[in-house]
């Protein structure tokens, strides 16, 4: 029987560096929408809809990668089996 591992693997959003990354990210977004606070609030709603959804559709309807099916095989056009 194997010791079990004391430090499982966090994956890179776990690390530090990902931590980081992601308080960049935070931070880049909130002064990113406070400058262009004027064109989110006012007037461009329906832009801000069509973003919005685009965005949702992505990441709600896309259906993942490497699922069932839906990937290339390399054996559809000249590929070899």
């Amino acid at each position: 029987m194997q010791a079990p591992d004391p430090q499982p693997h966090k994956g890179f959003l776990g690390s530090r560096a990902g931590l980081a990354l992601l308080a960049f990210l935070a931070v880049a977004g909130l002064l990113l929408a406070y400058e262009h606070r004027v064109h989110l609030f006012t007037g461009n709603g329906v832009l801000l809809v069509l973003l919005l959804l685009c965005v949702g559709m992505h990441l709600f309807m896309h259906g993942g990668h490497g699922g069932d099916g839906g990937g290339d095989t390399g054996q559809g056009r000249g590929g070899r089996s």
